[in-house]
């Protein structure tokens, strides 16, 4: 199947995009990485008037400390997130998820930004976003604003981005003293979409859990936190009895959707699993 037809531009400056944006209003589409709008393009889930083409837009690139925030533009490729050495040091959860987006041909020239605004419920950046605490930079006509990772994610492909504006970069709190972070995710192959997955981060100094997040991909239509296994950590002791009492929690926690291959209970059995893998893996 082929794409339908549509107008093409490429603009150079912010003000261009707002200005296309506004003028076409739900007839356009942001074309970044192109890795997921492409494909539903030729199979026409999508019918754009018009593409506009960001890629090369200066200041949404690139990867910087900025004092106690690591920023990621939204046109940095998830490749470059996985080969970053300030990633590595600073966010470790993002370094541990990155490879399993895809395939390397894919994450060369995917997207953070593409990702996140896409919304994807099983996708590994807006969950490792909510375990993080991290903050999304949106741009529009009237200037930038700042939008909390847990306030970002609206629910299936919907996302707090209001008409005209455009997500310019998230904001990642770096790694502090006595934190770690662990991810977790199974597909029925690699490169697949997560049938489920875990990024977790918190404190595990003492020998006991503290101000643990737990953010579940694929569990729901949108990234979501165990809130209920998060507080039956808080303050226990490395060991089998709490990891149990996380994993008991997590029935109030999630209600996964079924899909064509996995059942409801499927899959919660399977945040059970990965969430005895990641916290063991905290401890470690």
């Amino acid at each position: 199947m082929k794409a339908p037809s549509f107008a093409y531009t490429k603009p150079q400056s912010l003000p261009e995009v707002f200005d296309l944006l506004e003028r076409h209003g739900a007839g356009a589409r942001v074309l970044a990485g192109g890795q997921s709008l492409l494909a539903s393009l030729n199979l026409r889930l999508s019918a754009p008037e018009i593409l506009i083409d960001i890629a090369g837009l200066p200041g949404m690139s690139g990867l910087r400390v900025e004092g106690p925030l690591l920023r990621i533009g939204a046109l940095a490729t998830h490749r470059e997130i996985e080969q970053s050495p300030d990633v590595a040091r600073h966010l470790p959860l993002l370094a541990q998820a990155v490879p399993h987006i895809a395939h390397v041909a894919i994450r060369n020239v995917g997207t953070f930004g593409g990702s996140v605004a896409l919304a994807d419920p099983a996708a590994e950046h807006p969950a490792c976003a909510l375990a993080l605490g991290a903050n999304f930079v949106i741009a529009g006509r009237r200037g930038e604003r700042r939008v909390a990772a847990g306030d970002f994610f609206r629910g299936l492909y919907q996302t707090a981005l209001e008409p005209g504006e455009l997500l310019v970069a998230g904001e990642f709190p770096v790694l502090s003293p006595g934190y770690r972070s662990a991810f977790a995710e199974l597909a029925r192959r690699q490169g697949d979409y997560a049938i489920v997955g875990l990024a977790a981060h918190g404190r595990v100094d003492g020998g006991r859990y503290g101000d643990v997040r737990l953010a579940f991909l694929g569990a729901g239509d949108r990234p979501l936190l165990a809130r209920k296994a998060m507080a039956a950590l808080e303050g226990k002791p490395f060991g089998s009895a709490s990891i149990e009492s996380a994993q008991a929690a997590l029935g109030d926690d999630l209600d996964p959707p079924a899909d064509l291959t996995t059942s409801r209970e499927a899959k919660l059995h399977l945040a059970r699993v990965l969430t005895g893998r990641a916290l063991r893996a905290l401890a470690a």
